[in-house]
């Protein structure tokens, strides 16, 4: 009965999403002459590893908490589990850059627009490489533009120790979303946050280490 009433809520937040636009991306970014055509993103990489984390997701001031599993299948697809807390399975579906597909999914959460938001915060966050466009900085960071079909991803490399920090999908005006890593070794993320501009919706990913 739990279960479903967390479902059921789930359902409704993300429903209720409205976008808004305002902004300019690049305004507060210097340029800079480029120094890399490409950039691989070192995190989810690891087909012997299974990538588990203690997921909360704030969606319209309702907290929801259960846990994610991804694993990398082949070269260029994921597969992507979400649990309860308790180990009830919510979703299965497998993510590349051109393919998606839902192994199974509760009736509940069968809804469109949450799919499809998921799938595109996910798709960004196991994205292997980016080709590489122009360059900006500012005072903390070098920053590389991605070009992303209509829209484009900036991606942040700390200039004091060559860490990935953030990356930002956006439009030509507007940031639509904002991955941010907090990693030890540049090889593992320990702590991941999802965090739209445009509407109250939050994912944070704190990976799970077993006893």
């Amino acid at each position: 009965m739990q279960k479903s009433t967390i479902q059921f809520l789930l359902i409704n937040c993300f429903l209720a999403i409205v976008l808004i636009s305002c902004g300019s991306v690049t305004k507060n970014y210097t340029p800079k002459k480029l120094d890399k055509t490409s950039y691989t993103v070192p995190y989810f990489s690891d087909s012997k590893t299974d990538y588990v984390y203690k997921t909360n997701i704030s969606v319209y001031g309702n907290e929801l908490s259960g846990i994610f599993i991804a694993k990398k299948i082949n070269d260029t697809t994921h597969r992507i589990v979400f649990t309860t807390e308790f180990g009830n399975k919510l979703m299965d579906f497998e993510i590349s850059e051109t393919d998606f597909k839902v192994n199974s999914i509760v009736s509940e959460l069968d809804r469109k627009i949450l799919i499809n938001t998921l799938k595109e915060d996910f798709r960004l966050l196991l994205k292997k490489e980016y080709q590489i466009q122009e360059q900006f900085e500012n005072e903390s960071a070098d920053i590389y533009k991605s070009a992303d079909g209509k829209r484009d991803n900036y991606i942040f490399i700390s200039k004091k120790d060559q860490k990935l920090e953030k990356i930002v999908h956006a439009s030509q005006t507007k940031e639509k979303f904002t991955l941010l890593f907090s990693s030890e070794n540049n090889i593992f993320a320990e702590k991941i946050q999802i965090i739209h501009q445009n509407i109250k919706l939050k994912i944070e990913l704190n990976y799970f280490k077993s006893e």
